[in-house]
């Protein structure tokens, strides 16, 4: 197998004069990036079982295959098939050295800008990563990322939350972004400027005093069925918050609150829902792969693209 050795890198954290950070969304910054430093140490805890899907696409790979992991958060899919060598990354540098810790190869980076030359990995991965990235434009790149990382001919596996979910009563405990979040949502494709949401009179909040805006909100969710922006709660037991020590200055900024009655620091998480066929239309603005399986699986949209093979009479 060839020599890829990557030293893994925990301490490159996403710093603020990082030309890929500074072009993030406010709204990534604050409600996945700081989440996710904050929650690492537990949301590790909770990531040990292996979708049978994804452990099925990474064993049938050819061995010495190197696989790429975008978003590879605690690391669990790393060294899933042994005959490959893995290389993994994250926007989260407490999840990164959770990884290295446990000897895996990593480094930090941003989905949207991988580390990697083009053509270096035979395959790459993107598991629950696409849906924390706020406007199409950032999906959209971070799918032609993956593809351009891959060499001629090697595959691309993308899930992403899926708006149709199995068990729907979900969607009741998730709170549906609103207006108030706009100042925080920068960047071209916000669906918070488009006229969808502009002309519908759910997100009509602006007259509405502060008091008045969570019973409107609450109000309207059954009219929202279209909702694809939300966010999604963390609840970070009081034992586990302390040992964190980042929930109290969470607390005090806002970013996070108390829920005395389940004991836990709640977090609110960034997601856009993917619709169905929408994976598929993103993928096909990427030129040079097509897509060659899709499904539907743990409430997820699931898609493998192949990168074309260069052409064998040039």
């Amino acid at each position: 197998m060839r020599d890829v050795k990557v030293k893994a890198n925990p301490k490159s954290t996403h710093q603020e004069d990082s030309p890929s950070v500074k072009s993030t969304p406010e709204i990534e910054k604050k409600y996945v990036h700081r989440v996710y430093d904050a929650i690492a140490p537990h949301f590790s805890s909770t990531r040990y079982a292996k979708w049978p899907r994804v452990a099925a696409f990474l064993e049938s790979l050819p061995s010495g295959s190197v696989i790429l992991d975008a978003g590879c958060g605690n690391g669990k899919y790393l060294g899933l098939n042994p005959n490959c060598f893995f290389i993994g990354c994250d926007i989260s540098s407490p999840l990164i050295r959770i990884c290295s810790e446990k000897g895996q190869e990593v480094v930090v980076a941003d989905a949207v800008h991988l580390p990697y030359r083009e053509g270096f990995g035979d395959a790459a991965i993107s598991i629950a990563v696409l849906h924390h990235l706020s406007t199409e434009e950032r999906r959209t790149s971070a799918v032609n990322e993956l593809v351009r990382v891959v060499k001629p001919g090697g595959f691309v596996l993308i899930t992403v939350w899926a708006a149709e979910q199995e068990d729907e009563s979900l969607l009741t405990k998730w709170t549906p972004l609103s207006p108030k979040y706009v100042e925080e949502w920068v960047g071209p494709g916000s669906p918070m400027d488009s006229p969808r949401v502009r002309n519908n009179p759910c997100f009509g909040l602006e007259s509405i005093p502060e008091s008045d805006v969570s019973v409107k909100e609450e109000k309207d969710k059954s009219e929202m069925s279209h909702q694809q922006e939300y966010f999604v709660p963390w609840h970070l037991p009081y034992h586990r918050a302390e040992v964190s020590g980042a929930s109290a200055s969470a607390l005090a900024s806002g970013l996070a609150k108390k829920d005395d009655k389940k004991g836990a620091v709640v977090y609110n998480r960034y997601y856009h829902v993917f619709s169905e066929g929408e994976l598929e239309r993103l993928a096909s603005g990427v030129g040079n792969a097509m897509v060659v399986d899709r499904f539907y699986d743990k409430s997820n949209w699931c898609i493998v693209l192949q990168k074309e093979a260069l052409n064998q009479d040039h």
